[in-house]
């Protein structure tokens, strides 16, 4: 049984939780992300992940990022987000929290929507949602795990 499916068996939602293999890093701006990307995709072509997979993980964690220090932070310099992240054979996981008071998910405008088509902002989430195999919040809404499975090669 794999991290993630154990994670789903015991009720949990997807995420990392105590797996010992996992990379913790606290970051305190969006240049501190730099070293999380490179080892991220040095761990993917060390488990020969395709480039589609390497480029949907970074896409969703840089939305993920960029929603946690713009919205959950608030742009508090003094405030970081936590990031956790996994890859094995079969599937690549990165957790990211924010200091900030969470939100819920459901309430989140569709982006496709006539009246959100011309804005600029505001579709972060629906990305992570269609470049990662499943995406899940902790129940306070400051924590995202964005997991994506291994493409077939």
């Amino acid at each position: 049984m794999h991290f993630y499916d154990r994670a789903v068996h015991e009720g949990g939602g997807y995420g990392i939780g105590p797996e010992p293999n996992a990379r913790r890093v606290a970051v305190h701006s969006p240049a501190g992300l730099r070293p999380v990307y490179e080892k991220l995709e040095d761990w993917m072509r060390f488990y020969g992940y395709p480039t589609r997979d390497i480029f949907a993980l970074t896409l969703a964690l840089h939305e993920a990022a960029a929603n946690g220090f713009r919205h959950g932070n608030r742009g508090d310099p003094g405030k970081r987000l936590e990031v956790c992240y996994l890859v094995t054979e079969d599937a690549a996981v990165v957790e990211v929290e924010d200091e900030g008071p969470g939100f819920d998910p459901a309430r989140v405008p569709d982006p496709l929507s006539d009246e959100f088509i011309p804005r600029a902002h505001g579709r972060g989430l629906f990305l992570m949602r269609a470049y990662m195999s499943w995406v899940s919040h902790n129940p306070r809404g400051n924590r995202v795990t964005l997991g994506r499975r291994r493409s077939a090669r």
